[in-house]
């Protein structure tokens, strides 16, 4: 039989790649018994899930993301995307989603944070407005910045490492998830991530993925 899916791994995730010839039901069966037989492999990491060859709506993303959950261990916590006005649409959805969140989920604080401003929560918590540069954002649990990061955030305060922080946009000086710390070096010209992006910890290092799809609905404050 015609080996129409392929896995292929990366530092940050996972990258499906299938073929553009076979039907949809074809590679939903194959993606079942790829990922099933590979499941011992794979483990139980936080990945992110990229598709490749085949262009697929987001439906029949979300499907291949319920097999893969299904006969795997895996942790998926995005799908990812080149495509720029894909990201600009589930950037709008990512917002809709944390908004609606439940008050029961974390706490909501509504402003923006201004330099020299410091706060603190023993909760996951949810920034209605900007971190601005000098400010800073601590958080025993997750972080959601419905807006741009660019001061310090701290998730995790805790000692959680398996928190996140995550924003519409990061142009963060420095974040910390536990004991692990990542900063950004102001003086070195890089290209900024105009998406929305999470940050995780892994093994004790700080990684930067974008987020992508309404799987974004999935990621619930502790």
């Amino acid at each position: 039989m015609k080996n129409i899916v392929k896995i292929k791994g990366t530092k940050s995730g996972v990258i499906v790649m299938l073929d553009k010839e076979s039907t949809y039901e074809e590679l939903t069966e194959a993606v079942t018994e790829k990922f099933r037989s590979a499941a011992s492999f794979l483990g139980n990491a936080r990945v992110t899930v990229k598709f490749e060859g085949k262009t697929l709506s987001d439906l029949e993303k979300f499907k291949l993301i319920d097999i893969i959950s299904e006969n795997t261990d895996l942790d998926i916590i995005c799908i990812t995307d080149d495509d720029t006005e894909t990201e600009e649409r589930l950037n709008k959805t990512l917002e809709k989603q944390l908004q609606n969140l439940s008050s029961n989920a974390g706490q909501f604080y509504k402003g923006n944070l201004r330099p020299g401003q410091v706060i603190d929560f023993e909760t996951s918590v949810i920034v209605l407005g900007d971190v601005l540069e000098g400010a800073q954002i601590v958080s025993k649990g997750n972080i959601v910045v419905l807006g741009e990061l660019s001061g310090s955030a701290f998730a995790g305060a805790g000692g959680n490492s398996n928190t996140f922080i995550a924003a519409l946009k990061m142009n963060e000086s420095k974040l910390r998830i536990c004991d692990s710390t990542l900063v950004t070096d102001k003086k070195k010209k890089f290209k900024r991530n105009k998406g929305a992006q999470i940050a995780i910890c892994k093994k004790g290092v700080i990684y930067k993925e974008s987020l992508s799809n309404d799987l974004i609905a999935n990621i619930l404050i502790d």
